[in-house]
């Protein structure tokens, strides 16, 4: 039987300003709408998410776009980035400070005519094809996400990618990779040692009885994990 294999390095990043200091957050919390949501997402943050995104498939335009106004307020009052999916029309009406887009959804480049230059522009990624043509591209996003890594409700029909596409994502990015798919304490420390130290959390944190304990819990488990990574010396280390 053989042991894991072992880390990737990770290749330089490239810093385009380094738009809200997006690199050096850890927690993105992806959250439907509900009925408590400034609540449930000032709790989350006081906890420990510092990157926030309203995605929601189901309201209409005009609610999406209250709903975007209200997140961004709780986001701007404690200096946290608001994102909205899909919508970069949404997105820049509402204020937002960006928009994360799909493989499927509008096109990278389009989004950020949109949402202009200041803006954040996130692309979901499934597969190493999918990092390495953004690269060729060299398009104009601030981030990828990549993932799920294991099946997930919030992705209906769609396969975990496994644990080794974090490692290839991780070594052929410039950009940060945030990983997505059954995050939580449990599986932070195997994605760690894949390379990542960015977490999109959705179930985690919806589900909870109480998000800010559980955020909390998250967060403690991110930040000692890639401290002990940085401390032992390994590859896959945050630099």
């Amino acid at each position: 039987m053989t042991g894991p294999s072992a880390p990737v390095p990770r290749p330089a990043r490239s810093d385009p300003g380094d738009r809200w200091g997006l690199a050096r957050r850890r927690l993105y919390l992806c959250t439907p709408d509900r009925p408590d949501l400034a609540r449930f997402v000032a709790g989350c943050i006081e906890g420990g998410v510092d990157v926030v995104q309203l995605r929601d498939k189901h309201l209409a335009d005009r609610d999406l776009l209250v709903r975007a106004e209200l997140v961004r307020s709780v986001c701007a009052a404690r200096q946290v980035p608001f994102l909205l999916n899909d919508r970069p029309d949404l997105a820049a009406t509402a204020g937002a400070d960006g928009v994360h887009v799909g493989q499927d959804d509008v096109p990278v480049t389009e989004a950020r005519t949109v949402v202009g230059t200041d803006a954040l522009v996130g692309l979901s990624t499934h597969q190493l094809s999918e990092v390495e043509r953004a690269v060729r591209s060299t398009l104009p996003v601030d981030y990828l996400s990549a993932g799920p890594v294991v099946p997930t409700p919030t992705k209906p029909g769609r396969p975990g990618t496994g644990m080794e596409f974090v490692r290839q994502a991780v070594a052929a990015s410039p950009w940060p990779v945030w990983v997505t798919g059954g995050v939580e304490p449990a599986s932070v420390p195997k994605l760690v040692d894949a390379g990542a130290c960015h977490f999109v959390v959705v179930r985690w944190l919806t589900q909870a009885e109480d998000p800010p304990a559980r955020a909390r819990e998250l967060r403690q488990v991110i930040d000692s994990s890639i401290a002990s990574a940085e401390a032992s010396g390994s590859p896959s280390a945050p630099r």
